[in-house]
């Protein structure tokens, strides 16, 4: 299955999650559609387990082969399951740049990336899913540092996470740790793709 490319407040009403982060999209809160307020389905088992897969999928802009290997690699590690992957996740070069303030949103970060604007240690690295280890450092191109679309996103951030550290001279921003469960998306239930996975 390729990335969805279609309307994104249609999708974030639907998921009911607000997916640019701006919660603009959730200003009626009911599906999309005719009778999207008027729906009082009760949702299966498997449906709420399919529901908060794609929340977090598609919080993150991955197609399904992607996600799916990802868990994968999160069921090898060791302690649990769902948070490890959280922090696969999180851990990923286009999402880090975009919790850096470089860009307004997961997917404008991962054109950056894919455009040969970001630095990893120094070097050039154009591939979004790149995992960022602790202790790299994630900077800006010399001659990327004065976009437009960079300055407007840095001076618009108005939260920069714990785990992350940014130097506002050097345009660049260090990982320094893995970060905890706590400070990750709360509206997710890790639990239940888990168990989505595992039928």
């Amino acid at each position: 299955m390729s990335r969805y490319t279609g309307p994104k407040f249609k999708l974030s009403r639907r998921l009911g999650i607000s997916l640019s982060g701006t919660g603009k999209e959730l200003k009626r809160p009911f599906p999309p559609g005719q009778h999207g307020a008027n729906q009082r389905r009760k949702i299966s088992g498997y449906g709420q387990q399919l529901m908060e897969k794609q929340k977090l999928r598609h919080m993150y802009g991955l197609n399904e082969k992607q996600f799916r290997n990802l868990f994968s690699k999160a069921l090898k590690m060791q302690g649990i399951a769902g948070e490890n992957f959280m922090i696969l996740l999180e851990s990923r070069l286009d999402n880090l740049v975009y919790r850096l303030g470089l860009s307004n949103s997961r997917a404008g970060a991962r054109q950056l990336v894919a455009h040969g604007h970001i630095t990893v240690n120094g070097k050039k690295v154009d591939i979004p899913s790149y995992a960022v280890s602790v202790g790299d450092m994630i900077g800006l191109r010399e001659r990327s540092r004065s976009l437009t679309v960079i300055k407007e996103a840095i001076e618009g951030r108005n939260h920069l996470p714990a785990y992350l550290e940014f130097n506002e001279q050097a345009m660049e921003g260090k990982y320094i740790r893995l970060p905890e469960r706590a400070e990750l998306a709360q509206e997710i239930d890790e639990k239940q793709i888990v168990e989505f996975y595992s039928r």
